[in-house]
């Protein structure tokens, strides 16, 4: 049977990536339109975030958007009054406070309504923010649990997920936080165009024409930070490898003893020279436009301030609109760039938010089916001319391998480092799909089983097992989820995986924090872990097939022995597979199948390979010489 398709943008099958939109070509102020198509869904994500927030966040921006011409309009009235007065008391009338006192309060009251508005909107983004960035967090983590091992060993998937874990977390409220802004500013702009229209049409048509060019600017030059920002990724990536490389425990012996630091600290420092000369010229390129851009907008400000005194002067407008005029237009002016800033940054957030979506909309490398069981446990494991190539590979890992375990039967895998035994096992636990033949476990192919289920009936322990950072029973319980935090099976798996006698030294025993990352972390030496590796293997009770892939290359070679015959007893009538170079190991299997450049060369009991003087005999008596 063959492999399922991958989809277009798989690894390993030359996926393209949208390109952002190119300025300069012919029909680019489509494209550009094109870009805004994420803004409904981040509103959408931010909508089902907090929906209490987004609603106070749009009653506030609404009111932030109108008080500032409510505000320019009585203080207009204000001026008036006060003129008003000024002549009366110059005519022999007593003053009268009351009306522009009323007046100064009323504006008062608006402008705290005003500041406390701001401070509202401000409240909102900062909790909008914490809650979002967790939420688009969650999205990626979760995303990358539904995803294959073929893509999280392609250099492409990683170069994704870089680009969506970088920026896009933040983004999204970005988005939606200048949306936001340009709906506030638009309803400004149009209470403050109903008044200046009482003035002019033509001056609100040059508060209009000032801003455009700073606006076609930043929108160009938001294209160009994206598309650098895209192509950088895997300089990007290394940065953070050697931080990683440089600053890691695990690492760190190894960097000092062959004094590695200095050579690995100036690659860490050429590698941002690099992207800093990009910065720079990017920076001053749209520093440079944004100075002279600037400059034709104040040109404007002040032609309409010349003009409103002018007009104020002929008596053709009141001291009170005169001043009304001119705090209208300095706002508005800048609620023009604010909102052509605000489009231009959701232009650039939008090119972002690609790479968030781009990763998400990511299909798995495989399909699978949907069956918890297969209809024949009696058949075991079943490989039948199963060929298998690595993604960019030009050799086969594996080709027609065909064997069969059945429950109750034990097998060892020998051979070469690289001749596919560990291919052969992630095969087997579905991490992988054979691009020929078949896998089929209880009589089923692994493709068609629920990719979760078939994992359920596996218990494996591979050669570079994880050390969790937790504490030694969560090492243990991680082996069962479903009895992650149940101490009792803890200390039975920690028994048969022969960890109990150090466990019971720890001053905190399965309590005890592990590792070196947090406060009181205890290191174990390579041994133990290899111990603590075991024993969350036997957290399995329910899996019918149990796989150790050289995990005890650490132990000496009595305490493997014992272990194995320990292991041998407490798998009996389940399906056991062994990988081991040992061969005082390997001899305790019922078959064992010798792998040769990703094919089985020989397959038998040790005493039929001994008698057919192969490979495996020869290997046989190499390591009982070593032991002479």
């Amino acid at each position: 049977m063959a492999t399922p398709a991958l989809p277009p943008h798989a690894p390993g099958r030359g996926g393209t990536h949208a390109a952002p939109p190119d300025s300069g070509a012919a029909g680019g102020l489509l494209r550009h339109a094109a870009v805004f198509r994420y803004t409904r869904r981040a509103a959408l994500l931010v909508w089902s975030t907090n929906r209490r927030l987004a609603l106070t966040l749009a009653a506030l921006t609404l009111a932030a958007g109108v008080l500032p011409a409510v505000a320019a309009w009585i203080g207009k009235l204000v001026v008036d009054a006060v003129v008003g007065q000024v002549n009366a008391v110059q005519a022999g009338a007593a003053p009268v406070y009351l009306q522009v006192l009323q007046l100064v309060l009323l504006e008062g009251l608006v402008m705290a309504g005003l500041g406390a508005a701001q401070r509202g909107i401000n409240a909102c983004q900062s909790l909008l923010r914490a809650q979002l960035g967790q939420r688009v967090n969650e999205m990626i983590l979760a995303k990358a649990l539904t995803l294959d091992l073929t893509q999280f060993e392609d250099a492409e998937f990683y170069d994704k997920l870089q680009r969506a874990r970088r920026e896009a977390s933040t983004r999204p409220l970005s988005l939606v936080m200048r949306s936001f802004s340009l709906f506030q500013q638009l309803v400004a702009l149009t209470s403050f165009g109903v008044l200046i229209a009482q003035f002019s049409l033509w001056a609100l048509a040059l508060l209009v024409a000032a801003g455009l060019p700073a606006f076609v600017a930043e929108a160009r030059f938001s294209g160009d930070n994206f598309r650098l920002f895209r192509m950088r990724a895997p300089e990007a990536r290394q940065q953070n490898y050697l931080e990683v490389v440089m600053a890691r425990e695990d690492h760190a012996k190894e960097v000092q003893l062959f004094q590695l630091g200095p050579l690995l600290l100036d690659r860490y420092r050429a590698i941002f020279r690099k992207i800093y000369a990009e910065d720079r010229a990017l920076t001053l390129r749209r520093e440079s436009w944004g100075m002279v851009l600037a400059l034709l907008g104040t040109a404007a400000l002040y032609g309409a301030y010349a003009w409103i005194v002018v007009a104020a002067v002929d008596a053709t407008i009141t001291l009170g609109g005169m001043t009304m005029y001119l705090v209208l237009f300095r706002q508005g002016q800048g609620a023009i760039s604010a909102s052509l800033g605000s489009i231009g940054g959701m232009y650039e957030d939008n090119l972002y938010l690609t790479n968030l979506y781009e990763y998400l909309e990511q299909a798995p490398a495989y399909r699978w089916g949907d069956t918890a069981r297969g209809p024949h446990p009696e058949d075991g494991v079943r490989f039948e001319d199963v060929s298998f190539t690595y993604p960019g590979a030009s050799a086969p890992a594996l080709s027609g391998v065909t064997l069969q375990i059945r429950p109750g039967e034990s097998l060892a895998l020998v051979g070469e480092n690289g001749a596919g035994k560990s291919t052969l096992i992630k095969l087997l636990c579905g991490l992988y799909q054979p691009t020929g033949g078949r896998v089929l476990v209880h009589g089923l192919d692994v493709r068609e089983w629920d990719p979760q289920a078939l994992r359920r009936q596996i218990g494996v322990i591979f050669q570079d097992f994880n050390r969790y950072q937790f504490t030694v029973g969560e090492n243990i319980g991680a082996g069962d989820v479903g009895a992650f935090a149940d101490e009792p099976r803890w200390e039975e798996s920690a028994r048969k995986g022969m960890a109990l006698p150090f466990i019971d030294r720890l001053e905190r025993r399965f309590a005890t924090q592990l590792g070196s990352w947090f406060k009181g972390g205890k290191e174990l030496s390579t041994g133990q872990w290899q111990k603590m590796a075991l024993s969350r293997a036997f957290m399995r009770r329910q899996a019918d097939i149990l796989v150790l892939d050289e995990p005890t290359a650490s132990m000496d070679a009595g305490a493997e022995a014992e272990l194995f015959a320990y292991f041998r007893e407490h798998t009996r009538g389940r399906i056991s597979i062994l990988i081991s170079h040992r061969f005082s190991t390997v001899r305790q299997a019922d078959r064992i199948a010798v792998i040769e450049h990703g094919r089985i060369s020989e397959y038998g009991t040790h005493d039929g390979l001994l008698a057919q003087g192969g490979l495996y005999a020869k290997l046989f008596r190499l390591q009982a010489e070593g032991y002479r």
